[in-house]
Formats: structure tokens, C-alpha cells, sequence
């Protein structure tokens, strides 16, 4: 499991567009699996959950995106997952840190 999170500041909408193309844009087994979207008051949030195939384990690695906005305020979670082999050890080849550097390289370039 890998893990990312970030606070942020700037238009929700923007923010959640911009990571979901960055994310699809990084390769052509990139999926998007499922999203949910929700608004509390002025409180908005976004979950994507996308899967990528890596071709060098065969497998497939999932990676989870929520954020959360309030007013100008981001939080951005991303959480990756999967991308082992073996059934008893789970051997990582690094899928799901690659998987959540995509979310860090997007949030930094914001």
C-alpha cells in the first residue's frame, strides 16, 4: 500500500477534473472504475476509484482518490493498492507508489 495526502488551496472542480485527466492520461490500461460525488452544505466531495494493468507482473493495481472541498480548502487522499503477487506474501513491485505519484505530480503542478 502507498499512500498520499495534501492540503491544498483552489476551486474544487478544477482540482477534481484536473487529477482525473492526469490519472487517464497516464496510460492506456488505466481505468476508471467507479466515482461518487456528494455536497453537505458548502462542503463538496469527490471519490474515484481507478485500477491500472502493469504489464511486468501481470496484475492489476488499484488506486483510490477522494477530495474533500470547503470554500477555497482541498484535501486530496490518494491510496494505492494491490500490485503484489503471491497469494501467503504479498511481493510488491512498486504499482501502488507508482500508481500514487501520479496524484503527487498532479497536485504539485496545481
Amino acid at each position: 500500500m502507498a499512500k498520499y495526502e495534501k492540503n491544498i488551496t483552489g476551486q474544487f472542480e478544477y482540482a477534481v477534473n484536473r487529477l482525473h485527466e492526469d490519472i487517464m492520461n497516464n496510460a492506456l490500461t488505466m481505468n476508471l472504475v467507479d466515482e461518487s460525488n456528494h455536497t453537505i452544505g458548502n462542503t463538496k466531495i469527490a471519490v474515484r476509484v481507478y485500477d491500472k494493468y502493469f504489464m511486468r507482473n501481470g496484475n492489476r493495481a488499484s488506486l483510490s482518490l477522494t477530495v474533500v472541498g470547503h470554500d477555497n480548502d482541498i484535501f486530496v487522499s490518494a491510496i494505492g493498492a494491490g500490485g503484489g503477487q503471491g497469494v501467503i506474501f504479498n511481493f510488491s513491485l512498486g504499482a501502488e507508489s507508482d500508481l500514487v505519484a501520479i496524484v503527487e505530480d498532479s497536485v504539485k503542478q496545481m
